[in-house]
């Protein structure tokens, strides 16, 4: 999972590697029920459900190198109940890592 772009950003309590390697990709579209295309298209344009910024952020959070188990308890405690502008960005900025590559982390 290691090949693939990361985004590098505060999240909860500390800087967080984020990816979306193939098998994250694919797990994303199982939980969504979404392509990757049409899934980044509406996330981008604001057309979202909350559980999709949620599963890729933790999809994104596995993919660069936590537990599982790690992810849920960092979505549950940080995202799920934050309010939704707080964490839209960080999923849209995952999202643009896997199509142009690796983006700027927020300290750059």
């Amino acid at each position: 999972m290691s090949d693939a772009p990361k985004h590098t950003a505060f999240f909860g309590d500390a800087d967080r590697a984020f990816a979306l390697p193939a098998e994250m990709i694919a797990e994303l579209e199982r939980k969504t029920g979404r392509g990757i295309g049409g899934l980044s298209r509406d996330l981008i344009r604001g057309e979202f459900r909350h559980v999709e910024v949620l599963e890729t952020i933790r999809l994104a959070l596995i993919g660069g190198g936590e537990a599982p188990e790690a992810a849920a308890a960092l979505i549950a405690a940080y995202a799920a109940n934050a309010p939704v502008m707080t964490t839209y960005p960080l999923a849209v900025a995952i999202l643009e890592t896997v199509y142009f590559g690796k983006a700027t982390t927020d300290a750059e």
